[in-house]
């Protein structure tokens, strides 16, 4: 029977040696990526962290946040675009939040495209509610953001309301 490919991938804390893997998954995943010298500041910060789902040196998922208990802001989750509709992102956001309950957060925001439905998708499924609109967000397409919020981290675990 073969093996189901999600569970090959290996979840990792990423640092400023993974940064041109980084760097190329963000270029893949965004039409707004972070730029080399944003990405060597960010990971020169306590407050950033960036964890990956990682098969055989290659990063198939990531995702950047950053952390001050008790709050987490998360800047980025992306997937490879051959990789998407897998699980991955579920799986990496499903990790890391629960990790971050376990250390003390316990409440994570992010915006979102509106025109995502994919991420709004997942989120919601995350128990993510949306706690307003950021009007003209983006500064390549002018495109408003959702402002989503996950309370109560660490007292009611994501997938379990």
């Amino acid at each position: 029977m073969p093996k189901n490919k999600e569970h090959t991938w290996r979840l990792k804390l990423l640092r400023s040696l993974d940064l041109i893997r980084v760097l190329d998954l963000e270029r893949l995943c965004f039409s707004c990526p972070w730029t080399e010298t944003q990405l060597k500041g960010a990971f020169a910060l306590k407050e950033f962290q960036a964890w990956g789902l990682v098969r055989e040196q290659r990063l198939g998922a990531y995702m950047s946040f950053y952390h001050l208990p008790p709050e987490m802001e998360i800047l980025n989750l992306g997937v490879h675009p051959d990789l998407r509709r897998q699980g991955l992102a579920s799986r990496l956001l499903g990790s890391v939040l629960q990790e971050a309950g376990k250390s003390g957060i316990h409440y994570v925001h992010l915006e979102v495209r509106v025109s995502n439905m994919a991420a709004q998708e997942l989120y919601a499924k995350h128990g993510f509610k949306m706690m307003g609109i950021r009007k003209a967000y983006y500064p390549d397409t002018k495109e408003d953001a959702l402002v989503l919020r996950l309370d109560k981290l660490g007292q009611i675990m994501p997938g379990q309301q």
